[in-house]
């Protein structure tokens, strides 16, 4: 192929694509390309009304406000609020080994709500919509990147598109291709393969828990609060969820779960049967949410931290899970991932402006500078919280019970806390 793109996003997630509509708002002027291995998404009007716990995505994401900013610029948010999205306006943690707690309250800091569960699948979904609006966006589905030669100052991506229905034989396989781009932007998930491809060494280990991820039904309406119980196995996080925007009833009684705990113990909950695991799972919360009525199917994930040595390279960068991955405990993967984008657009937007060639390596360091370090600052604190709940020393337990119990007394830097994890 002839044309060169200005960037070539791999990767359409949630990272890629927002990645992709941001860079098309920012630059109008520049000429994208967005690869991935998968198949177009689906309209939102072709997503399933949620009546059911069967009916919810089994991912979802807990986005802050600097995210809901971000989503709102281009458009995307607007899309997504129109089908369902569950703000949530408390949260309250608490330890299983004593009896102190924290709660959160959006009203202590006059806003009104401190975020949302946003199921994956809907937010990919207008983002696909939204990106079909831009005419600098050009989208592969179905492709995957088999090698990256750089020549002259250009990246040259040689991918490999493929028929999207798996019966299809070898001979329907079309011939690679070579898409020029005179920078990349790696969206590709936890195991990146642009990452492997370009040689950057990562800093992993497990975290020595599994993830149990469903979605629930509970007799007790959750209304509108995100509840995490901190128990000596891991901990267990219900973040609730809101049925379609149309829906009048019955609006406050699903949950997503995500119960990270010991291999060992994620086994044996994973063995359980639905009723088994239900009475496991409410009781696990203390009934705070009554019993557990119903269980969506259960998907268990190893979990594991990793962050990349480096991420750029000449012409390269890496963003979100390509770059970095966490523990859960907190919801904020996605949320580094997206201050990844809007700190790359940022930079994109600095070099068009002055005249500077995007794939300058002065950008892309001053890329990496900006948001190394904050990905490192949370990994660290997630990594601390994860140790100091899991251990079972009486006086770490003694100490941490104190700690939680002294915060939720002090109302001033508790709410500066929050206000600082909403990135307000």
């Amino acid at each position: 192929m002839s044309d060169v793109y200005d960037i070539a996003i791999v990767g359409a997630g949630l990272v890629g694509s927002t990645a992709a509509a941001a860079l098309a708002e920012a630059v109008p002027s520049l000429k994208l390309i967005m690869l991935d291995a998968g198949p177009a998404p689906v309209t939102l009007a072709k997503h399933k009304a949620a009546t059911g716990v069967d009916d919810f995505d089994p991912r979802v994401v807990a986005l802050t406000r600097d995210s809901q900013t971000l989503l709102h610029s281009i458009g995307a948010w607007q899309r997504v609020a129109e089908k369902r999205l569950c703000p949530y306006s408390d949260m309250e943690v608490w330890d299983a080994d004593g009896t102190a707690r924290i709660n959160f309250d959006s009203s202590e800091i006059q806003e009104p709500n401190l975020g949302h569960i946003v199921e994956n699948k809907l937010l990919v979904s207008a983002l696909a919509e939204q990106l079909a609006t831009y005419s600098n966006v050009e989208t592969w589905n179905g492709c995957t990147v088999s090698n990256v030669i750089e020549h002259e100052g250009q990246q040259i991506l040689v991918v490999n598109k493929r028929p999207l229905d798996d019966k299809a034989s070898n001979k329907d396989q079309a011939q690679p291709v070579e898409v020029k781009t005179k920078l990349i932007l790696a969206c590709d998930g936890a195991q990146s393969p642009l990452r492997q491809i370009k040689n950057i060494a990562t800093r992993e280990w497990d975290y020595g828990h599994d993830a149990i991820v469903t979605t629930v039904e509970t007799s007790k309406p959750h209304q509108g609060c995100a509840r995490q119980r901190f128990i000596s196995t891991g901990p267990l996080a219900y973040l609730p969820l809101a049925r379609d925007k149309a829906a009048q009833s019955n609006n406050e009684h699903y949950c997503s779960i995500v119960w990270s705990c010991l291999p060992e113990r994620a086994e044996e909950l994973m063995a359980l049967d639905g009723d088994s695991f239900a009475k496991a799972l409410g009781e696990a919360l203390e009934l705070e949410l009554g019993e557990v009525k119903a269980v969506a199917k259960r998907f268990r994930i190893p979990l594991r931290q990793r962050h990349a040595k480096k991420y750029i390279q000449a012409g390269f960068a890496l963003a979100g899970d390509a770059a970095h991955t966490i523990h859960p405990l907190a919801g904020q993967g996605v949320n580094l991932g997206l201050k990844d984008v809007a700190a790359f657009v940022e930079q994109i937007q600095y070099a068009s402006k002055r005249g500077v060639p995007l794939n300058n390596y002065s950008i892309l360091r001053r890329y990496q500078r900006q948001r190394m370090g904050d990905n490192l600052s949370m990994m660290a604190t997630m990594e601390g919280f994860k140790r100091l709940f899991g251990s079972n020393d009486i006086s770490v337990r003694w100490l941490r019970n104190e700690g939680m119990r002294s915060l939720n007394n002090v109302s001033m830097l508790k709410n500066k806390i929050v206000r600082q994890a909403m990135g307000l």
